[in-house]
């Protein structure tokens, strides 16, 4: 894992590229030379009520400029996500990274590969598409509708196959869809996407004997340092001290129901127990397999 940093990084450009979707690049001065594909940085907000910082995947890496391109959405009205689509070039903001394992690309050298992404899972694939060396690189993008942001520059990364919800791009359907509609097949999988798109994958993948490397999405909505259950048989996060507003959205976007001695996971019921006794504002969490 790479050596995480923390910098006040400047805004060099920002752009909308779809509803609710914004690319930006920033400026930093380690973080971007450290950086392999599949990881990750979290971003800080100036709103001081926003304690917990909004983690955004790497869509590309420029390490000869010091540069990061992120491509995120916007969650809602008055959310951190909503405050970043605002600063404009020459802004800065504070950045924590390169955080995450990242992709290990040197297992595709010499095999077909698929490169999935779905969602906001897609950008977190392009920069692994120009990195990876390997005999047929597939590359299957899954979108909602028209909006096939990034779609120029996978077209140059490899073979692009599109996927969209209302089939107005593409086959009609999800990135599994595109799959058995192009007859595709693959030594290797590398994906990026929601938990659901990604258990269809692994359920294909043991089917076709081939191996699976997959990331959950970090978008801006989630918290990465709470103790996520982000697929089965996947090992939690060693979660932190964490305050009653990250409790309620742990609550939210990841756990089923709230008990007087912990959590229940929201994908396989297993416990997360609540220990320490430091009162109402923090708890601990302890990792466990799930």
């Amino acid at each position: 894992m790479s050596e995480k940093t923390r910098e006040i990084c400047t805004i060099v450009s920002q752009e909308s590229i779809g509803a609710g979707i914004y690319s930006m690049w920033i400026q930093t001065d380690k973080i971007a030379v450290d950086a392999k594909p599949g990881q990750f940085v979290s971003l800080y907000t100036n709103d001081k009520s926003k304690i917990l910082p909004r983690p955004i995947s790497l869509c590309e890496i420029d390490k000869a400029n010091k540069r990061l391109h992120l491509v995120y959405r916007v969650t809602g009205p008055g959310t951190g996500t909503d405050e970043f689509s605002k600063l404009k070039a020459g802004d800065t903001i504070p950045v924590l990274g390169p955080l995450g394992n990242g992709f290990p690309v040197e297992k595709a050298q010499g095999k077909n590969v698929f490169l999935m992404g779905g969602g906001i899972g897609v950008p977190p694939i392009l920069e692994l598409a120009k990195q990876m060396k390997c005999e047929k690189k597939q590359i299957v993008a899954g979108y909602r509708d028209c909006h096939t942001f990034l779609r120029e520059e996978f077209e140059t990364a490899g073979t692009l196959y599109i996927a969209t919800e209302d089939g107005s791009v593409g086959t009609k359907g999800n990135v599994m869809d595109a799959i058995r509609e192009n007859d595709l097949n693959a030594d290797i999988i590398y994906a990026c996407g929601p938990t659901p798109m990604l258990r269809a994958i692994k359920q294909y993948a043991e089917e076709l004997n081939a191996i699976f490397l997959w990331k959950n999405v970090w978008h801006a909505g989630l918290v990465p340092a709470l103790p996520v259950c982000a697929s089965p048989k996947r090992r939690m996060h060693t979660a932190m001290c964490i305050t009653r507003e990250s409790v309620r959205m742990a609550r939210y976007f990841f756990l089923r129901r709230w008990k007087s001695d912990g959590y229940e996971c929201k994908y396989c019921r297993h416990r997360v127990e609540k220990s320490g006794n430091s009162g109402i504002r923090n708890f601990w969490f302890r990792s466990r397999i799930c």
